[in-house]
């Protein structure tokens, strides 16, 4: 097998061009069913409480979490493609229990296969991807893969609703699912290269120190670790929000399927595209400045879908929300690789991935909670103003650093 021995996106594109399109293909599988999922529990499952519709979010979080945190250990002890070609596998069955789920069980168990597939496959991609580019463009290389990974979810979850309006919610709208976790198998079995064998070499006289405790310093103790970790958290705490209650918010405004996933799919699109811009921009400007900006005008932009009252509101907002979680998105990984040591690199991405898809898990367990207590404006103010919370946690705790 031929190895890559020189870093650098230049050196390696060939490779680091394979795994975009793989991680489209990963993010293309949460498209699929990011806009029906709620519709499907109210008119398939007769499903009217909150908190029980959203459960498939509480269940794909807490999953992918723990995938994440396993897959930081495992791309050490078994390769990091050969955890590529277990996180497909894995992800088969999922379209096909979506199709024909005779329960909504059937969905929380295609849920659980998808938080796996996420949890291994995405976060392999991520991992490869750094191990390829070195140190000088890892923002812009966190940039292309979230780019790719996210823009797939709106494609894919746009093209989903307009099948599901021209021929039922169920089985045509996951067809799209069979062709991409068939196509991920064969890519990944066939034409990837492992890259474990560069951080040895990456490792060799490294400057930054070796983690003591990597769980306990990436999870808070660690500064600028620590900070990372509390917003990834808190962002897709939003997310989950924003997942599960958009698309009803909408509902409850009277726009159609096909509106609504127009409305939803500009937030995964703009978040998807200027990734590109704003992971290279992490490359030459304060990762600490793109955090705070971006966690900011997240929890700004839900307190504005409290007054939101047309079409351009919502596209707007859902326009602002995608830009904000771009600005952070990238940079969390590429903050978390420059200070991290090569042989803790791994394991710490994967710790910050728990906490950060745990956030799917709280924010939809959160808002199902506050939105059947109270109203659906009450769960998303609470959640917009931890959101602005985090942005001043990173502000007061996290040191500046204008360059990387």
């Amino acid at each position: 097998m031929t190895t890559h021995r020189t870093t650098g996106l230049k050196a390696n594109w060939k490779q680091f061009t394979l795994l975009v399109i793989i991680n489209a293909f990963v993010g293309g599988m949460v498209g699929m069913e990011r806009t029906l999922l709620p519709e499907i529990a109210q008119h398939d499952f007769q499903i009217s409480a909150y908190s029980a519709m959203l459960s498939f979010i509480v269940v794909f979080g807490t999953v992918k979490a723990l995938s994440n945190y396993f897959a930081g250990s495992l791309a050490n002890r078994m390769g990091r493609k050969r955890l590529l070609i277990l996180g497909w596998l894995v992800g088969i069955p999922i379209p096909f229990l979506l199709m024909y789920a005779p329960s909504w069980n059937w969905i929380l168990f295609a849920n659980v296969l998808l938080g796996i597939n996420q949890g291994l496959a995405w976060s392999s991609t991520v991992v490869m991807k750094i191990d390829l580019v070195g140190e000088k463009q890892r923002g812009l290389a966190m940039g292309l893969n979230e780019f790719a990974g996210y823009l797939a979810v709106a494609v894919v979850a746009y093209v989903s609703t307009v099948i599901a309006q021209a021929y039922g919610l169920r089985p045509f709208p996951f067809i799209i699912g069979i062709v991409l976790s068939i196509g991920g198998v064969i890519l990944s079995w066939v034409f990837v290269k492992d890259t474990q064998h560069m951080v040895q070499t990456e490792a060799v006289n490294h400057p930054q120190p070796r983690l003591t405790n990597i769980f306990r310093e990436t999870t808070w103790t660690h500064r600028i670790l620590g900070t990372v970790t509390q917003a990834g958290l808190v962002n897709n705490l939003n997310d989950g929000m924003v997942w599960g209650i958009f698309p009803l918010l909408l509902a409850n405004q009277g726009f159609s399927l096909e509106m609504i996933g127009i409305i939803t799919g500009i937030y995964p699109a703009v978040w998807g595209i200027t990734q590109i811009g704003t992971g290279a921009l992490g490359d030459y400007w304060s990762k600490k400045g793109l955090l705070f900006w971006g966690m900011l005008l997240q929890g700004l932009s839900l307190f504005g879908l409290l007054i939101a009252n047309n079409t351009l509101h919502f596209m707007l907002l859902s326009a602002c929300l995608g830009l904000g979680t771009a600005l952070v998105y990238p940079t969390f990984l590429s903050k978390i690789a420059q200070h991290t040591h090569p042989l803790d690199r791994a394991k710490s991405i994967g710790t910050f991935r728990l906490w950060r898809d745990l956030g799917y898990a709280f924010g939809a367990l959160l808002t199902g909670i506050l939105a059947d207590w109270f109203n659906l404006p009450t769960a998303i103010a609470f959640i917009g103003g931890v959101t602005v919370l985090s942005a001043g946690i990173i502000a007061v705790r996290m040191p500046y650093e204008r360059r990387a």
